[in-house]
Formats: structure tokens, C-alpha cells, sequence
């Protein structure tokens, strides 16, 4: 129908007489066989739709995988990290304590000798005051008994 419409409107344009075509009768359209077109394409663009989806999905998964494994990655790099700086302060810990101890060490030897010498001293003038007081206790003990005069003390003999 669509087709003599056409040709009559180039006719009246060409300035034709108009002659009536005979009409091919248009095919007959089948509204059941259209509509189970229509579903079959419908169901394919569906399916298709799923296909991307699935796609779509497995995509995701994959970034989520890459995503966590990086980030399992650098957790783990920050660990290692962490440990060594660990370790290092550790390490740096016990050779201050080491170095701390070695002069306390010394400091507690330099004391000690330095306590035993003025020990040492100590004993040699005590040693030394109480032999001069015996012998000065003697020596006036000698004289007393010999009659000689004791300093503040007159014998007469």
C-alpha cells in the first residue's frame, strides 16, 4: 500500500495522469508469528544481557582480587618494614645498654679503688698516730717511773 501511494505522488509530480495500478494485495501479517519474533529477540537480548553481566562480574572479582592482593602486598612490605626498624632499635637498645654498663663498670672499679686506697690511707695514719701515741705513752710511763719531770707533773726524787 505504501508502494502506490509512492508512485501515484511521483505521478502527480511528473505531472502524470494518474492510471490506477492494479494493488498487490500486501502480505498478510501474522500478529502471532510477529510477536514470537518479537519474544525470540527479546530472549537473545536478554541472554546477551546475562553474558554481559556474568562478564561484568568476573571483571569485579578480578579487580577485588588484584585490590586485595595489593593491599595484602603492601601490609606485608609495611610489616617487614616494621620488623627491621624493630629490630635496629633493638639492636641499638643493647649496645647503649652494653656501652652504659661497661662505664658503669668502670666507674664502679675506679670507686672501689679509689675507696681502698683512701681505706689504705686511712689505716696507715691511724697505724701510724696510734704508734706514735703508744710510743709517747711509753716514753712518759718510762720517764714517770725513772723520776725524770712529766710535762705539767714534778717528781721529786
Amino acid at each position: 500500500m505504501t508502494n502506490q501511494k509512492a508512485q501515484v505522488k511521483q505521478a502527480v509530480n511528473r505531472g502524470e495522469e494518474q492510471k490506477p495500478v492494479a494493488e498487490v494485495p500486501e502480505p498478510v501479517a501474522d500478529p502471532l508469528a510477529e510477536l514470537l519474533g518479537r519474544a525470540k529477540q527479546a530472549y537473545a537480548a536478554y541472554e546477551e544481557a546475562q553474558k554481559e553481566v556474568a562478564r561484568a562480574y568476573k571483571e569485579q572479582e578480578q579487580q577485588v582480587e588484584k585490590a586485595y592482593k595489593q593491599a595484602e602486598q603492601q601490609a606485608n612490605s609495611a610489616c617487614e618494614q616494621a620488623v627491621e626498624q624493630a629490630l635496629r632499635s633493638r639492636e641499638k637498645a643493647e649496645q647503649q645498654a652494653d656501652e652504659a654498663h661497661k662505664k658503669a663498670g668502670e666507674k664502679a672499679t675506679e670507686t672501689y679503688q679509689e675507696s681502698v686506697r683512701q681505706a689504705l690511707k686511712v689505716r696507715k695514719e691511724t697505724i701510724e698516730q696510734a704508734w706514735r701515741m703508744s710510743k709517747e705513752s711509753a716514753e712518759q710511763a718510762w720517764k714517770t717511773f725513772q723520776g725524770e719531770r712529766v710535762s705539767g707533773n714534778e717528781t721529786k726524787t
